[in-house]
């Protein structure tokens, strides 16, 4: 039968099983607590560095900026030397005009001096009054060759000033301050910035140097203050407030540590937790298939349960792990992230939020269309998979009707299917990381733009575009965790809902009110069908009907009847893998309800037609489950059954590995389960079908070691070939669930009817 598509199915109930996945974590909520509280606090912390990343940004900025404080103070200091009520006072002193009659006479008399010039003096001296304020600064109207008469060269304060110098000074810019170092010596004092004294020819290159910068870029300026003087260099170095930053990157560097060190200690938690628990739910469920009654196996598929042991516990434990922590952290995160944006600067966390929605809300809308075509691959891969399987598994088949290509089309079909469907997925969930990057991108453009206006209108610093710049990295990726954590929680409701029904399957009866106990080195060997029905679930009709047969110590019962008849159901009865719904089956006097499973399972010895074998060498295959079993006779019974010769072909003989996957042929796993059977000590035997894989002349031989192994024991065997069980001391026929015919071989020979002719049509042509 072709496997069923696989499908991306969600739990039917997701509340339901969370809520119940949680109290089946009742045993380990302490430390799901304290690892959730850990991923909490590392959120936290990295919610509190992008502010203190912005702090340490600003810190740094103002380091790399000229000494602002110095500037002003050697500013202010040359400007309160040069301000106009200084420069009344000192300004005639430096002068030294001189306006006396030989001076005035020696103007208007100089032939060097024009009649043009002399008669601006002559109004100058009209219209001046040498005690106006505004007498100085009308002097430099006058010709600079008046200008040399009337201001000769003179001493200041012990400094030599030239009349040239004295010219500079009237025509001095205030705007654009340019002067020599004598009239800097003659206007200026030292001044004492810090543990540095800058001269008054310093200031005066300083003045000169900061009266010929033209612009505002930074690197001119920065330029200019190279070339000036070492004590004003000094003075307005920018000067890094390094205990500050100190303080800030120690602070830094803890949160970070803080954070990995809680983010590690939560991973250790969270994956012993999911580990410890899947282990828990394997116990249990290896606990559980012990106690489920045979009926389950009936109708549930072997790779089902399987499946339920393997995949789905390690994806409740996988998921648990990943997805728990990560969803609180994340919106921890996200929650925390967008109070401290709003905290920092409203209209920074509105662009920031705004912009990641955006590009949030184009995702979302990808992830819907891909959605179905995901589903959509995992159900074509699923069918393509059963048709492989379908195919190979009957291959001799396909070629012996020269199907090939037919199954070659519907491959091809399969396999298109295929295609389009993971293309179509894998092209759109291709999409997701480059929208991520854009979401980051865009996020981080619009908060440069805003955060450069607003920075241009001082309200805020350039740290806080750093900082938000963070905070976009911090608000995008909690939401991409958040959609992923659900998701997985989904697939772990789902996995889980599956582990917990076959946990929750209805379990064998109780067995602790039982007390009586069988002893098998005590056995009579008598067993007793008394009216015996059984009906099997969902059935309306009985498989066994009023089926009643006795069985004497040391007898050999064949149970003989078409496919269908119950042949094998009796058997199961007898070994209580089912619970009789009528009448009785007593071994010596005691009814199979007074005795306990394993109790009976100890007397009797079962081969059975499905063989088995596992993984480990032959004389651990034989001696299964048994202690003590001296390696003599293992050999013994090998070599009754004629299994020797094929044993000692192989390299190491009875300690060579063998497994189910091993090249061993059918007769040769039979006559090894047959081996295995005859080593056990049991009052009662079982033979289903034993020897229906081996060939004739193995037949012969098992048979002589069926009737060794039967002397003494009470024999239940279930055979199509008729030919093996001539020589039983009873036959039961039966036919759909109850007994026709029963005597020996001869007996229902004789009456000719249904056995006869059972018998008789094994050798028709």
């Amino acid at each position: 039968m072709p496997r069923k598509p696989i499908r991306n199915e969600k739990a039917k109930n997701f509340k339901s099983s969370m809520l119940r996945l949680f109290k089946e974590l009742e045993s380990f909520k302490y430390f799901i607590v304290i690892g959730l509280i850990l991923a909490v606090c590392g959120s936290v912390l990295s919610i509190m560095s992008p502010n203190r990343l912005s702090d340490l940004v600003n810190k740094i900025s103002d380091g790399l900026k000229i000494n602002q404080d110095n500037l002003e103070l050697i500013t202010e200091s040359i400007e309160s030397s040069m301000s106009e009520d200084t420069l009344k006072e000192t300004m005639p002193l430096i002068l030294n005009i001189n306006l006396n009659e030989t001076a005035i006479n020696n103007i208007m008399t100089s032939s060097n001096i024009t009649n043009e010039e002399k008669n601006i003096f002559n109004n100058f001296l009209k219209n001046s009054d040498a005690n106006s304020e505004e007498f100085i600064s009308s002097l430099k109207d006058l010709p600079v060759s008046i200008l040399n008469i009337i201001l000769p060269t003179s001493t200041y304060n012990g400094v030599l000033i030239s009349t040239e110098e004295k010219i500079e000074l009237l025509n001095i810019d205030k705007e654009n301050i340019h002067i020599s170092d004598t009239l800097a010596n003659a206007l200026l004092k030292d001044i004492k910035v810090g543990k540095y004294n800058i001269t008054p020819s310093e200031q005066a290159e300083f003045i000169n140097s900061i009266s010929s910068i033209n612009s505002e870029n930074p690197t001119e300026i920065y330029a200019k203050i190279d070339k000036m003087p070492k004590s004003v260099r000094n003075a307005l170095e920018p000067v890094f407030d390094m205990k500050g930053i100190k303080r800030i990157v120690i602070f830094l560097i803890s949160i970070y540590l803080l954070s990995a060190l809680f983010t590690y200690i939560e991973s250790i938690i969270m994956t012993l937790v999911s580990n410890k628990f899947a282990n828990k739910l394997r116990s249990r469920i290896i606990n559980k298939i012990n106690k489920l009654p045979l009926k389950y196996f009936d109708k549930n598929q072997t790779g089902d349960t399987l499946s339920r042991i393997t995949n789905d516990v390690d994806t409740v434990a996988q998921s648990m792990n990943q997805s728990l922590a990560t969803l609180v952290s994340a919106i921890t995160l996200f929650v925390g992230t967008i109070i401290m944006m709003f905290k920092t600067n409203y209209i920074m966390a509105i662009t920031a939020i705004s912009a990641s929605l955006l590009g949030f809300m184009l995702m979302f809308k990808v992830l819907s269309k891909s959605q179905k075509y995901f589903i959509e691959r995992q159900k074509y891969l699923g069918e393509l998979n059963a048709h492989i399987e379908e195919i190979y598994s009957g291959l001799n088949v396909v070629k012996a009707y020269n199907g090939q290509e037919s199954a070659n089309k519907e491959f091809d079909n399969l396999n298109e299917r295929v295609y389009n469907a993971n293309r179509k997925s894998q092209f759109l969930s291709g999409l997701m990381m480059p929208i991520m990057n854009f979401i980051g991108n865009f996020g981080y453009v619009a908060v440069c733009i805003v955060g450069a206006l607003l920075t241009m209108k001082g309200n805020i610093t350039f740290g806080v575009i750093v900082a938000f710049m963070t905070y976009v990295r911090l608000f995008t990726s909690p939401l991409s965790q958040i959609g992923q954590a659900m998701t997985s929680l989904q697939t772990t409701a789902a996995a889980g809902e599956r582990v917990f029904e076959f946990l929750d399957e209805e379990e064998m009866s109780n067995q602790d009110n039982i007390t009586k106990v069988l002893d098998k080195s005590k056995a009579k060997g008598n067993i007793e069908f008394v009216n015996v029905e059984f009906t099997y679930d969902g059935n309306k009709t009985p498989t066994i009907k009023n089926f009643s047969a006795k069985a004497k110590n040391g007898q050999k019962i064949a149970i003989v009847g078409p496919t269908g008849a119950g042949k094998t159901t009796m058997v199961n009865l007898l070994m209580k893998f089912y619970e009789i719904n009528k009448g009785d089956i007593i071994i010596d006097g005691v009814s199979t309800r007074e005795l306990k499973r394993e109790n009976i399972h100890s007397l009797f010895t079962m081969v059975l037609q499905d063989t088995w074998l596992f993984d480990g060498t032959i004389k651990e295959n034989i001696i299964y489950n048994r202690e003590n079993i001296p390696i003599e006779k293992v050999k013994e019974v090998c070599e009754i059954v004629g299994l020797d010769h094929f044993i000692k072909t192989l390299p190491k003989g009875y300690d060579s590995k063998i497994s189910e996957s091993d090249s061993v042929s059918a007769g040769q796993r039979q006559l090894l389960t047959i081996a295995r059977g005859m080593l056990e000590d049991a009052p009662f035997l079982i033979l289903d079908e034993a020897t229906s894989n081996v060939d004739t002349r193995t037949e012969e031989l098992v048979q002589e070691a069926m009737d060794k192994l039967t002397e003494g024991r009470t024999s239940f065997i279930i055979a199509h070939r008729l030919s093996t069980i001539k020589n039983a001391d009873l036959i039961l026929v039966m036919k759909d669930g109850n007994i026709i015919e029963q005597g020996n071989h001869k007996e229902l020979m004789a009456k000719n009817g249904f056995y006869a002719e059972l018998y008789n049509s094994q050798f028709e042509l």
